[in-house]
């Protein structure tokens, strides 16, 4: 009875939820240096790379609510150190949200500002 009433909240929140997006072919994301306090605005395309100190911050995609353009946007982001292998960072991040999925690095913080929305 108990996954019966979970399963109809489900279905019935579902719709509630979904929100229609649209894809901005540009992004811009906030990047300090912790140590030297200098900040930098990366104006990105979806797809391109660029480098700050470090760091290699790579743009996949962003999105944004067709309701709100200028609302809570969201990237698609992968953020590699210069010094290592591995990405430092790879995932979404949410304008709105920047602690909620941020990047963990001892020197830069890095977070979407807004897509560029046409």
């Amino acid at each position: 009875m108990i996954r019966l009433a979970a399963v109809l909240l489900l279905l019935l929140a579902g719709p509630a939820l979904a929100v229609d997006t649209g894809t901005a072919g540009r992004g811009v994301l906030r990047v300090l240096d912790k140590i030297t306090g200098d900040v930098a605005d990366l104006d990105l395309q979806s797809g391109e790379t660029r480098s700050i100190g470090a760091l290699s911050v790579t743009l996949g995609e962003c999105r944004y609510p067709l309701a709100n353009p200028s609302g809570d946007a969201f990237a698609l982001v992968e953020i590699s150190d210069t010094r290592q292998a591995a990405p430092v960072f790879q995932g979404w991040m949410i304008a709105s949200a920047p602690a909620l999925n941020a990047l963990d690095h001892p020197r830069y913080d890095v977070w979407l500002l807004r897509c560029v929305v046409p």
